[in-house]
């Protein structure tokens, strides 16, 4: 035992010394969805005692294949050359061959070090040219095949975006020995120790360290920060969620008036704010493009103000939960040359932020903003699987509303050149969307993927807290059919 052990760890760090090199040039760590494996291995096999069979060594190899990140397949084969004790005190050589179908679950597929879980249905053929040895009533040479079922779970080790150390212990249940006449389940153990190589599979590129390099730190900026812009009111905040409403309020030309059968359309947004009392809102108004722009600022200003009113008098919302602005003919939603298109951008927004659980939600938005508050290492676009939680709650109402499209917006800070940070942003982006493909099923056409770099801060760059903020992703969640 102690040979073989001596000799797994040499090859293990003979392997490790062998293929440290190719990290410098490494993707991500672990298994990935579409990659094949190979595994050898070596280890233990001990025989249940009624088997009368000797512990022994085990050889094999793993065949495996990457179904999604999470989930795999492998086909298993291994060797024992064990001994069977006879009468005289001396024994009789037996071999055992082992074929298994095992089915895996990766805990931490990206990361460097993961745990997986298995099972699955395989046989066990026992042979010996002695008489006697597997099958009591044969009279040369025996042979003896057995159903079996394994369950365990081991961990890999990656020291390389491919290769990997490997370590595995399964508990096997062998039936229909037919040395034994009681029919009972023979419980026998495997201990292994391996490495993996990977071929294939998706592969999620980190930023190279000569690109962006953000740092926890405080830096040294070389030149003052020019002013914040505004934040809008759309932009998601920590730990909130944006919920907005399409108004189908029109009003008339130049008019500011409130129609009374778009009372139930308001009604939309004094009923959820009476529902969520912890919400505040911004009502936004528009005009098309007729008039001056000074006339129709001030027009837009007069139709939110309107909407505003009617939340205080009819709904009993509290004024210091309300805001009302004005934005003229600034963002058109639809073309100004036809009475159509006029009729669209005469329009009011309402914007509601709170704490709101979105799985809780009875009745849909027309869209969603949420801020995720994943963060990233440096210079690296790798989910960390401490925000898996955050983002799951984008699949989780993109699964209970099917219609749902999503635009998944990647941010950065300051520190790196306009073209690095817009890369790295993009890829952070993407690495969400692939990571809700590949967890929750949902078609890749329903995500859009955006990198916006360091063009849209909600904070100075400054403080290591302000970083920390530009640092982030944004889901817009959209409903196809929404005005």
């Amino acid at each position: 035992m102690s040979k073989i052990v001596t000799c797994m760890l040499a090859f293990m760090a003979l392997a490790t010394i062998s293929f440290a090199g190719d990290s410098t040039e490494s993707t991500t760590y672990g298994e990935r969805a579409g990659a094949f494996s190979i595994s050898p291995f070596v280890g233990w096999y001990n025989y249940d005692e009624t088997q009368l069979l000797y512990t022994r060594p085990v050889y094999g190899a793993r065949l495996g294949y990457d179904i999604t990140n999470h989930f795999g397949v492998e086909a298993v084969f291994n060797y024992n050359a064990t001994e069977y004790p006879i009468s005289n005190g001396s024994s009789e050589d037996a071999s055992a061959f082992n074929y298994r179908l095992d089915f895996l679950y990766n805990f931490i597929p990206c990361g460097p070090v993961d745990p997986y879980i298995a099972a699955g249905p395989g046989a066990t053929r026992l042979y010996s040219i002695y008489p006697g040895v597997v099958d009591p009533g044969a009279a040369g040479e025996s042979t003896n095949n057995d159903f079996t079922l394994n369950v365990g779970g081991g961990l890999k080790w990656f020291l390389s975006e491919s290769f990997a150390l490997r370590a595995d212990v399964r508990h096997l249940w062998l039936f229909d020995n037919v040395k034994v006449t009681d029919n009972t389940i023979r419980n026998n153990w495997e201990y292994t120790a391996g490495v993996d190589f990977l071929f294939g599979g998706k592969k999620y590129k980190k930023v190279p360290e000569a690109m962006a390099t953000e740092a926890p730190a405080p830096a040294i900026v070389a030149a003052p920060e020019a002013p914040l812009e505004p934040i809008p009111a759309y932009e998601p905040t920590p730990e909130k969620t944006k919920y907005f409403v399409y108004l189908n309020v029109e009003f008339d030309i130049a008019k500011a008036n409130i129609r009374p059968q778009y009372r139930d359309s308001i009604a939309r947004v004094g009923d959820f704010m009476k529902k969520y009392p912890g919400t505040n809102a911004v009502i936004e108004g528009y005009t098309d493009s007729v008039g001056g722009d000074e006339y129709n600022m001030k027009l837009s200003q007069e139709r939110a103000d309107s909407v505003v009113k009617s939340l205080e008098v009819n709904f009993g919302i509290d004024p210091s939960r309300l805001t009302a602005k004005g934005y003229g003919k600034t963002m058109p939603v639809a073309t100004n040359a036809t009475w159509a298109g006029r009729q669209a951008n005469r329009h009011i927004r309402a914007i509601i932020d709170g704490a709101l659980d979105v799985a809780g939600l009875t009745t849909p938005p027309d869209m969603l903003a949420m801020s995720l508050n994943v963060e990233f290492n440096s210079a690296s676009a790798e989910i960390q699987p401490a925000y898996f939680d955050k983002i799951n709650k984008v699949g989780d109402f993109m699964k209970q509303y099917p219609a749902t499209n999503a635009i998944i917006e990647g941010h950065t800070d300051n520190d790196g050149t306009d073209e690095q940070l817009m890369a790295l942003s993009q890829q952070r982006a993407e690495s969400v969307v692939a990571y809700l493909v590949d967890k929750y099923g949902i078609d890749r056409s329903r995500f859009t993927a955006k990198g916006y770099g360091n063009t849209r801060r909600i904070s100075y760059n400054k403080t290591a807290e302000g970083r920390q903020r530009n640092r982030r992703i944004d889901a817009i969640i959209e409903f196809p059919l929404a005005k």
